[in-house]
């Protein structure tokens, strides 16, 4: 009897094992050369060989609470109320030439639109867009170029920017008026879009300073670029070691750097603001965000292109004009900051009732005659 049972067990693993290895592919383990791109499909109508609607990552996770989550989650409203299958790509290093492999592996799959988020993605989806006429490119936060300093946004390609430095201002206009008086901006790299951000906080908290009519150095702001967007046990450290000196709040501005300074604000009892989307859900510390509204703006291009009026060949700029910057204030932490004094400021930037510098030539914020602000740059 207990042979039988043996035997019945055997049978039934071996079985186990054939339809496991019938599935689709683990997307995460690639299986040629061509492949050493990681892949993972999202949605049921995907199938194991591609989507019509593909979203490569700049090297990034989909998850990551941030840049490449924001413009996925644009892509995958769209999709599912359209019935359009849809997958994302995961590049295997940061390269040309492994982000041009995850593209064509897209275009392979069947993708006739590849979004593409990230400054990473200007030099490929310059040599893309050539290729592949046929195929639409959404390039977000970059424009695409050959190296060299030729840039050009052919006809199938839409390059998106945001007005980072309203979503600044507005972060920094609030934390003042929450209260805080000595504040921190801890950026990754100092790309144009991180040091946007920047310039905004350092603008709206100096609104918000002669607003309330503080002192000429009332406020103190640390500023630095921790030089990547990643999470570490060095951004972490020095974070902390901001707070030990009496930093109450910092604008991490930087992917996963801002995972590290959440983790060292959870120790010190200190205040974070979040970036790019709704980061509330990270940590308690994040008290608001400084957000772009990624999923919108992928949203209403991938809708262009579908009902006919995708245009191409042009940059997009979006801001508080078109709602597509914002905090997140049903979520936000603030004591004192309340909606009415949100919704009053930013109608004057949406206006530009408020004109904002963004002279991102420069990574310092220098020449924004701050007064109130005194900025240490470290």
């Amino acid at each position: 009897m207990k042979k039988l049972v043996s035997l019945i067990l055997a049978v039934t693993m071996a079985f186990s094992m054939v339809a496991c290895g019938n599935k689709a592919e683990n997307p995460s383990e690639p299986t040629s050369s061509e492949a050493s791109t990681q892949e993972e499909a999202k949605d049921d109508t995907s199938s194991s060989s591609g989507a019509e609607i593909a979203l490569v990552t700049d090297v990034g996770t989909i998850d990551d609470k941030s840049f490449n989550q924001g413009s996925w989650e644009g892509v995958v409203k769209f999709a599912e109320e359209n019935g359009i299958s849809h997958k994302y790509y995961q590049p295997a290093e940061k390269s040309n030439e492994a982000i041009t492999t995850a593209i064509e592996l897209a275009i392979k799959g069947g993708a006739k639109t590849v979004v593409c988020p990230g400054f990473l993605f200007e030099v490929p989806v310059y040599n893309m867009q050539q290729k592949y006429p046929d195929v639409k490119f959404i390039i977000i936060d970059g424009t695409p170029q050959d190296g060299n300093g030729t840039y050009e946004v052919g006809q199938n390609s839409e390059a998106i920017y945001f007005a980072e430095e309203q979503a600044g201002f507005l972060a920094g206009y609030g934390a003042v008026i929450d209260g805080y008086r000595n504040l921190g901006f801890m950026g990754g790299i100092a790309v144009p879009a991180v040091i946007r951000y920047g310039y905004g906080f350092v603008q709206g908290a100096e609104y918000a300073g002669k607003e309330l009519g503080l002192a000429p150095g009332e406020i103190t702001m640390n500023y630095t670029y921790v030089g990547d967007f990643d999470a570490s046990p060095d951004h972490t450290a020095k974070a902390a070691a901001w707070y030990n000196e009496g930093v109450e709040i910092i604008f991490a501005c930087g992917g996963g750097v801002g995972n590290s300074v959440m983790k060292a604000a959870e120790t010190a009892d200190k205040k974070v603001i979040g970036v790019d989307v709704d980061q509330s859900v990270e940590s308690e510390t994040v008290i608001t965000s400084a957000m772009k509204n990624l999923q919108n703006a992928v949203y209403k291009t991938l809708a262009s292109i579908y009902d006919g009026t995708f245009a191409g060949g042009k940059t997009v700029s979006l801001g508080a004009a078109t709602d597509d910057i914002l905090l997140p204030m049903e979520t936000s932490k603030f004591e004192t900051f309340n909606q009415e004094q949100y919704d009053a400021i930013y109608k004057k930037v949406s206006n530009k009732e408020i004109e904002l510098k963004d002279e991102t030539a420069a990574e310092k914020p220098d020449g924004l005659g701050s007064e109130i602000v005194s900025v240490n740059f470290k």
